[in-house]
């Protein structure tokens, strides 16, 4: 009995020893708001600048009981001896040379309350650590829907119906967040979205049957519009293929009855089915992906799915099906023989492209506009080039299993006539033939037109810009977004004061409230200043000064050539001083964490989801075999579908057999599964409200 008390006596005098002096929630209340006014979790979490250190914070969603358990999980950064010699202290009064300066007062009262608990943190003694840290978070479960983005929406009609047309190409266009445009928090449907899904629906099935079943989509030949065999067929058949499962009884009798109604009404066979396609292209089980289901009987189809729509960007085809069906998809050996098998049809190249298109940014390169009298060569014939180049680079490391490290690296390109021209290289014999790059600057993805162009302005270089994407896409790492108000212009071009880029930044590095976050970027931006607006390499700042409107007769365009300083580096990284795209490519293609970020990015589009701590296994398994098989990308897309169609952390919540879907802690919400009331399929809409960074 004693034994047993020993433990609670030992935590009852720890508590003695710190509640009375701090309170209870002193670390959530008092804190913990001082670190977040210090803006200490943009950079110390699992995508922030700081996220190699071992300071990280918990995610916005954290309870109090969980960031009491981070305040004392503190206990193991904090000196011991000398509580107030801690970086934790010394690094954000900047007292210790800090990345981003000085975030709390030396002095201040923030200071004195953040050193009040580090001194109280020695003196827990372990029962009590144990006991609080039992208050982080274990394996929460997560509430996903994957709605179909337009490019699986496109490819699923197109697989489905044999339909062409690309229709959701013409629907509201869909926003980009954590790098995607398939991140499950944003996958509501806007009433102006579901409109169209209405709209296409009665098109696609209208066109489906137009001159007769030229699709093949009714496996029988009925022999009247009364023919309910072939009727309940074809509706079991194309049901499983529509909603990537098999009908329930309930489902099958509802859309028995619409057909039987629809083919009496009209005496045709080919109009109740075409009724039957309407209503199911507009249900929630063909616009959502099913995620999980408490039916086992179901659960090699949602295998099927996650793995078609990840490695093909479209539905499962028979073979899946089939192998469903058999259950033949339940051991992570039968998921990666499914998945080899899958990477060698040319569906998977779409896939990829999809992958490496959102991922680059090309609707960026695609969509820039530039100044016609600086850059006149430039058009969207052009930009298409730049982004087909990147593409065709991505394509070959990935399908001829070079080492994706070359991404950074590659002293060679694939270029067509008008970027050859660009380069100022021969034009190669072939139309996007390889070409190898001449002794220089330019080298892989860094030396890209596609990059160089989508991270300038219309009229120059923006090395901000630049440093921000190496940060985010390809460190991944969420830089903080500049403070409310603060004015980001920086001094204007002029004749008589002609600056470069790395002068006129000067503002933004001598400037308390800018430098923090712009000595994370612009230093990085500065070893691109050698390429500009569109990638065109250049020795020296040619600025142009146009006459004022109405003075082009009495007056010429002046230029005005200036000296560049191309030194570079990346705070946070040793060594990685450079001054050239080449020079930075070697430092990325050996650099883990930059390593890891493409792993973590095609997990972010794998999952339609950012990593979370829990991930973390998942996340430095797949880098393993990423590593072991010498970089080759194919391993990785493996073991990401191998971890990702047998995991159980994405969730759909869908009514057996009523039309309801919903999202957790979110008001149910009626589904039709007919077009007259497409209303009923309008959802909340969560906009990404982070303020862009881009200067």
């Amino acid at each position: 009995m004693l034994s047993c008390q020993r433990p609670i006596l030992a935590v009852a005098l720890a508590l003695a020893l710190i509640e009375p002096a701090l309170g209870q929630d002193f670390f959530s209340k008092n804190v913990y708001p001082i670190l977040q006014k210090a803006g200490c979790r943009s950079c110390h979490a699992e995508d922030g600048v700081a996220s190699a250190t071992r300071l990280h914070f918990p995610p916005d969603s954290a309870s109090n009981q969980e960031i009491e358990a981070f305040g004392t999980s503190l206990a193991s950064l904090v000196d011991h001896e000398n509580p107030e010699l801690s970086l934790l202290i010394r690094k954000p009064t900047n007292r210790v040379a800090h990345t981003g300066g000085e975030r709390i007062a030396p002095g201040s009262e923030d200071e004195n309350l953040l050193l009040r608990w580090l001194r109280q943190l020695p003196k827990l003694v372990p029962e009590t650590l144990a006991s609080k840290l039992s208050g982080r978070s274990a394996h929460k479960e997560i509430g996903t829907m994957r709605r179909l983005t337009h490019s699986q929406y496109n490819n699923t009609v197109r697989d489905l119906l044999g339909d062409q047309t690309r229709p959701a190409s013409q629907f509201p266009q869909e926003d980009f967040v954590h790098g995607f445009k398939n991140q499950s928090e944003v996958q509501s449907i806007p009433p102006l979205l579901a409109e169209a899904y209405s709209a296409v629906a009665e098109r696609l099935a209208r066109n489906a049957f137009r001159r007769g079943d030229t699709h093949n989509l009714i496996p029988c030949r009925p022999a009247s519009w009364r023919d309910a065999a072939c009727r309940d067929k074809f509706i079991r058949q194309f049901g499983r293929r529509t909603f990537r499962r098999p009908l329930t009884q309930d489902e099958q009798s509802r859309y028995v009855q619409l057909f039987a109604r629809e083919a009496k009404h009209s005496g045709k066979f080919l109009t109740g089915a075409q009724m039957v396609v309407e209503a199911m292209l507009q249900s929630p089980n063909f616009l959502f992906r099913m995620e999980e289901d408490s039916r086992p009987e179901w659960t090699s189809y949602i295998v099927a799915s996650r793995l078609s729509y990840f490695l093909w960007d479209t539905m499962p085809d028979e073979r899946l099906f089939q192998l469903a069906a058999a259950g033949a998809l339940g051991s992570p050996d039968e998921v990666e023989q499914a998945a080899r098998l899958m990477l060698k049809d040319p569906r998977a190249q779409q896939a990829l492209d999809e992958f490496v298109s959102q991922w680059l940014r090309f609707d960026r390169a695609l969509n820039t506009v530039k100044d016609r009298r600086l850059f006149p060569q430039f058009n969207p014939g052009l930009a298409a080039a730049m982004t087909e180049e990147t593409r065709r680079l991505v394509a070959h490391l990935v399908w001829d299993r070079k080492d994706f490290r070359e991404l950074f690296t590659a002293e060679y390109s694939f270029l067509n006539s008008d970027l050859a021209s660009l380069y100022h290289l021969p034009a190669p014999n072939e139309e996007f033939e390889r070409v190898q790059f001449p002794a220089g600057d330019r080298a892989g993805i860094l030396g890209h037109a596609s990059f160089l162009t989508l991270t300038s302005k219309p009229e120059e270089t923006s090395p901000t810009e630049r440093g921000l994407f190496i940060r985010e896409h390809f460190l991944c790492q969420r830089v903080p977004p500049p403070p409310p108000g603060v004015n980001s212009n920086l001094p204007p071009l002029s004749e008589d004061k002609p600056r470069t880029n790395r002068q006129r930044l000067e503002i933004h590095l001598s400037s308390e409230s800018c430098s923090g976050c712009h000595r994370l970027v612009d230093p990085i931006g500065f070893g691109f200043e050698k390429f500009d607006a569109i990638g065109q390499r250049r020795e020296t700042l040619a600025l142009t000064f146009f006459p004022a409107r109405g003075d082009e007769e009495k007056r010429k365009p002046t230029k005005v050539e200036l000296e560049l300083d191309t030194n570079a580096n990346i705070q946070g990284i040793s060594d990685s001083e450079f001054s050239s795209p080449k020079e930075l490519g070697a430092i990325l293609a050996k650099n883990r964490e930059c390593q890891m970020c493409v792993v973590r990015q095609l997990f972010r589009f794998a999952q339609g989801r950012t990593e979370m701590p829990e991930d973390r296994p998942v996340l430095e398994g797949a880098f393993q075999t990423f590593e072991d098989s010498q970089f080759q990308f194919q391993e990785l897309m493996i073991i990401l579908a191998k971890s990702m169609a047998l995991s159980s952390d994405a969730r759909s919540a869908s009514a057996e057999g009523s039309g309801f879907l919903f999202r957790k802690g979110e008001r149910k919400v009626a589904k039709s599964d007919t077009k007259r009331h497409p209303q009923s399929l309008a959802m909340p809409v969560s906009v990404d409200t982070r303020q862009s960074f881009r200067r």
